[in-house]
């Protein structure tokens, strides 16, 4: 088979991952604000962390004026400042798991978005790209009787399910009415 066909047919596959820009929106919308209380409490949380961090920049600066002005001696300023020096590295320890906390949600939405435009972006890449997303999406991808089988990897397979019960079940109904329950839920 030429390799036209074969691309065509990957193509093919990853195009079960297409879904409409109203889709997009409202899962984007539904775990912005299934998340919504934990981000409020991440950017609390990290902006109290940053108060700290200030706070203990702020005595090590006075401290060193003290030490300058003779007020403190060096080995009390050395002590106390690698103190605060490792209690600032804490906050910034936790700052930086809040935020990952954080960029996981925005994670999940850009894999969506990878999802919805996996058919376009292949049919675009150069050959090295198109094997790396395949890779990325797919599994198991045998040839049998010219045709490619493969499985999607999670959580594309979801993605795919997804699509394919939304597809059938819009003959009965308005097709927003059955996006919606599909990928929202009731």
């Amino acid at each position: 088979m030429r390799e036209e066909g074969r691309e065509a047919q990957f193509t093919e596959l990853l195009g079960q991952l297409k879904f409409d820009d109203k889709v997009l929106k409202w899962v984007r919308e539904a775990l912005h604000a299934s998340h919504a209380d934990q981000r409020k409490e991440h950017l609390e949380a990290i902006e109290r962390l940053r108060a700290e961090h200030k706070r203990l920049g702020d005595r090590i600066n006075t401290m060193y004026v003290d030490k300058l002005d003779g007020r403190v001696d060096t080995a009390f300023f050395d002590r106390m400042s690698a103190g605060w020096r490792e209690e600032q590295n804490r906050c910034l320890r936790e700052i930086e798991h809040h935020g990952a906390a954080e960029s996981y949600m925005e994670g999940g939405v850009h894999i969506l978005e990878l999802a919805r435009n996996a058919g376009s972006l292949f049919e675009r890449q150069q050959p090295r790209e198109k094997r790396r997303l395949l890779s990325f999406m797919l599994s198991n991808c045998t040839w049998e009787d010219g045709k490619v089988i493969a499985t999607h990897r999670q959580p594309f397979d979801l993605l795919a399910k997804t699509n394919a019960i939304s597809a059938y079940e819009e003959a009965g109904k308005t097709a927003d009415v059955v996006k919606r329950e599909i990928w929202l839920g009731d």
